[in-house]
Formats: structure tokens, C-alpha cells, sequence
């Protein structure tokens, strides 16, 4: 109690510091994922998608990241068993965050795309078992988040391996299409606008107070996809559409995926912003909970007005500095895209989010992408996938949760040396 006493000013700060540096991870590794399809594709380039992705994320975080946020990451541990011990919890908390962040940094940097979401919670995973031991934490939930490493991607791979192969029969192996794609373009359309307006809903706004029923849901989807379906329509059977079209057959077709998969990948980096920032700016709330009341420790603390825009401009300043190394990796590492090929993926990735969300299932929107990718590789042969990077990947996925540990507890060491 005495830390907190006589050196709490100063351990907001350094925390204030330390989540910083993890949402700067958070943005160069997890926020480039949202666009890694839309670059390599062709779509947009690295700069343009950089400047959408700080637009959603940014917005995500800070309109969206909530006025209330869990203290205790994800319910990994217990904290009852640090009631007596609020100071360790502060000084856990703090190491928690700059070891997830160091991990994120080395990751983006070789360009492996992780969950931030198992980074932090192996790091609180590693202060809790050197400090309260390992009856503080609950090994149930880390089953779940071992069995999403199998089931997400897989689920996200299948899904996209049938809408690619479903994309191939209808418009593609056909002789007209053109024109098959403006045919069946509309109900693209519509049922991506509804995934996308599910996913905004559910995890993009879900902070703000809407309390919309799953039905309430569902029907809004349904009635905004079926304006869009009216409005492709008509536009992909206008003038100006078939000018733009000419560029050769194919380039017409591409062009109507290609707007199909940036409105996903809006969608999909707003709702990201939204929740993800919560990694970062999580722990820094509880550190700040327990130093202004005197090492009280709250279930759910309100969060400081200057939080939520420290963490989107970690955000923002990681993706603009190093986000282009996991954006490579997503979009042109694993296997080649296409306009049509990415929105196979991404709408994939979209509609496991949702799936995912009404089941309960931990899950880790990287992993998820990357599963799809995978399934549009396979579904033009296991030679259209680099294996290299897939091990790469695969085995960066496996260290995250460890790694975490490991270099919390070191810092842990280090913090409880210097303020003891």
C-alpha cells in the first residue's frame, strides 16, 4: 500500500506511458489486418488504406470504446485474490501492458499477424501465477481461447473456400460475366451490407447504450440491405458503372467486389477500434481506479476523459509508423488476391465475427482473417499458398500466449525492484 501511497502519481504516468505503447502494437499489428485484403488486391493502396483505417479505427476507439471497461482483462484472473495486495495488482497490471506491447512490437516488425487479445491476456496470465500463484487464474477461460486457435480459422477458412468457389460458378466461369455480375452483384451487395450492419451493431456499438434485442438487430440489417440491394441495382446497370466497367470484362466484375470488400473492411476496422482498445486502455483503468481510491479494487472502473483518446492514438501512430509490415503479410504474404478473392475473405471473416458473438466463443479477429485467406489459397490449390509464411504465422500464434508470460514476469521483477 505504501507504492501506491507514495509514488501513485508517478505510476499513472508510466502507466499512461506503457498503454500507449501497447495500443501503438494494437495498431500496427491487429488494425492492419482490417486492410491487408484491400491493399493486396489492388483495390487501394497502402497509403489510402491507412488513412481509412485511422478514420474507422479511430472512430471505433473513441466514439464507441465505452464510458465503463472490465479492470480485470476478459475475467482471466481473480482479483479477490488481490485485495490485500493492491499494489501488486498495479504493478502486475503496468507489466502486463509493456510486455504485451513488446511482444506486438517484435511481431509487426517480422510482420506475423497476432491476436493482441492473447498477448495481454498471457501477460496477466504471467504476473498472476510469480505473484498470487496459479490457483488466481481461471484456466477455463484459457481453454477457450486455446480451442479459437483451431475452430475460428478453420470455420473462417470453409466459409470462405465456399462463397470463392460460389463467386467462381455464378459469374466467372461463365460467358457473360459482366453481365452475371450485375446480376447477382445486388445480393452481394445485400448480404454484405447485413453482415456489416450486424457486426457495427454488436461489436461496433454495443458500449454506447443501443440495448437492441437480437431481433431489433436482425430487422434493421435486413430492412438497410434491402435499400442497398435497390440501390446496386440500379447503379451496376448505369451508364456511368458500364463506362467504368470497360477496362475489360473482368475489370468490371472486380470493380463490383472491390467496393464490396472496402465497405467490409470499414466495418470490420470500426468495430475493431471499438473493442480492441479496450487491451490497451483496460489495465491503465484499473491502475487508475486503484491509486485514486486509496488501492480499492473495482470490478468495473469508470474510464478518465483522457484514456480513450491516449489509446486511439496509440492506435492511430502505430499503424501509420509500422502497419504497412502485417498489411504485406495479410495481403500479398500468404496467397494472392483478388478484388473478388478478398471480398470471399473478408465478408468470411465478417460472418464468423458474428457467429462467434452470438455463441460466446472467444475469438481473435487475426486469426480469423488469416483462416480465410488460407481458404481462398486452398481453393485454387495448395500451390497458390506460401507454407513458409503460413508456418511462420501459425508459430507466432502458439508463442503469443507464452511469450506474454514470459516477459511480464520479467518486468514485473524489474518494477517491483525499483518502487519497493
Amino acid at each position: 500500500m505504501d507504492v501506491l501511497q507514495n509514488y501513485g502519481t508517478i505510476l499513472i504516468f508510466i502507466t499512461a506511458a506503457f498503454a500507449f505503447f501497447m495500443a501503438f502494437g494494437v495498431g500496427a499489428n491487429d488494425v492492419s489486418n482490417a486492410m491487408g485484403t484491400s491493399v493486396g488486391s489492388g483495390t487501394i493502396n497502402a497509403k489510402q488504406a491507412i488513412i481509412i483505417a485511422l478514420i474507422f479505427e479511430s472512430a471505433g476507439a473513441y466514439l464507441a470504446g465505452g464510458e465503463v471497461t472490465e479492470t480485470i482483462k476478459s475475467g482471466i484472473i481473480y482479483p479477490t485474490n488481490f485485495i490485500n495486495a493492491p499494489d501488486t495488482l498495479v504493478l502486475g497490471m503496468m507489466a502486463a501492458l509493456f510486455a504485451s506491447g513488446s511482444w506486438l512490437l517484435i511481431a509487426s516488425r517480422w510482420g506475423w499477424p497476432v491476436s493482441t487479445t492473447h498477448s495481454i491476456i498471457g501477460a496477466v496470465i504471467g504476473f498472476a501465477c510469480i505473484t498470487a500463484g496459479t490457483h488466481a487464474v481461471r484456466w477455463g477461460a484459457i481453454s477457450g481461447i486455446v480451442g479459437s486457435w483451431f475452430i475460428t480459422p478453420v470455420i473462417a477458412g470453409v466459409l470462405a473456400y465456399g462463397i470463392f468457389l460460389v463467386i467462381q460458378k455464378l459469374i466467372f466461369d461463365t460467358d457473360k460475366p459482366l453481365h452475371n455480375a450485375q446480376k447477382f452483384g445486388p445480393h452481394f451487395m445485400g448480404l454484405t451490407v447485413f453482415i456489416v450492419v450486424i457486426v457495427t451493431i454488436a461489436k461496433g456499438l454495443k458500449h454506447i447504450g443501443l440495448n437492441l434485442t437480437t431481433g431489433e438487430t436482425i430487422l434493421i440489417s435486413l430492412g438497410i440491405s434491402l435499400i442497398s440491394v435497390l440501390i446496386s441495382y440500379f447503379y451496376f446497370r448505369s451508364k456511368r458503372f458500364i463506362k467504368k466497367a470497360r477496362n475489360g470484362v473482368f475489370g468490371g466484375v472486380e470493380r463490383i467486389f472491390s467496393i464490396l470488400m472496402l465497405m467490409t473492411a470499414c466495418a470490420m476496422a470500426f468495430a475493431h477500434g471499438s473493442n480492441d482498445v479496450a487491451n490497451a486502455i483496460g489495465p491503465l483503468a484499473a491502475v487508475v481506479t486503484i491509486v485514486e481510491n486509496g488501492g480499492n479494487i473495482m470490478a468495473n472502473a469508470p474510464i478518465a476523459w483522457w484514456v480513450l483518446p491516449l489509446g486511439a492514438a496509440g492506435i492511430a501512430t502505430g499503424l501509420i509508423i509500422l502497419g504497412y509490415k502485417v498489411m504485406a503479410t495479410i495481403g500479398t504474404g500468404i496467397t494472392d488476391l483478388t478484388p473478388s478473392r478478398g471480398f470471399a475473405a473478408q465478408f468470411a471473416t465478417a460472418a464468423t465475427v458474428v457467429v462467434a458473438s452470438g455463441t460466446g466463443l472467444p475469438i481473435s479477429t487475426t486469426q480469423t482473417l488469416v483462416g480465410a485467406v488460407l481458404g481462398i489459397g486452398l481453393a485454387r490449390g495448395i500451390a497458390a499458398l506460401n507454407l513458409n509464411v503460413i508456418r511462420n504465422i501459425i508459430a507466432s500464434w502458439i508463442v503469443t500466449l507464452p511469450a506474454g508470460a514470459f516477459f511480464a514476469i520479467i518486468i514485473y521483477f524489474i518494477l517491483d525492484l525499483i518502487f519497493r
